[in-house]
């Protein structure tokens, strides 16, 4: 669940910069992989953030939403379109509402 995010977009940008395709890429389900990042920071016994997810999820989750786009110079380009649940249509949730700061609302 950790893994798949970040191998699937360099997968991705394989494809986009190196052979100059567009590529779609369909990141299912972020809120199980923020579950996991709660899950490792707890068994590492790190200081929990909101709802006791790891206080660095911001950086981590922008870290892959800021993977899409162009690179200047080449051809290719990637689109991602990320999926998340939102736990009892809570918009508050730190997934949806994080995920909302780092697309801007988009």
């Amino acid at each position: 669940r950790i893994v798949t995010p970040r191998l699937a977009l360099t997968t991705a940008e394989y494809f986009a910069y190196t052979r100059e395709q567009h590529v779609f890429v369909i990141l299912t389900d972020m809120s199980s992989y923020a579950d996991a990042l709660r899950e490792v920071s707890a068994a590492r016994e790190e200081v929990p953030g909101r709802r006791g997810y790891p206080g660095y999820m911001y950086t981590d989750l922008s870290t892959i939403y800021e993977r899409a786009g162009r690179v200047e110079g080449r051809n290719g380009s990637i689109t991602q379109f990320p999926i998340l649940t939102m736990p009892n249509d809570d918009i508050t949730h730190p997934i949806p509402d994080l995920t909302g700061y780092i697309t801007e609302g988009q």
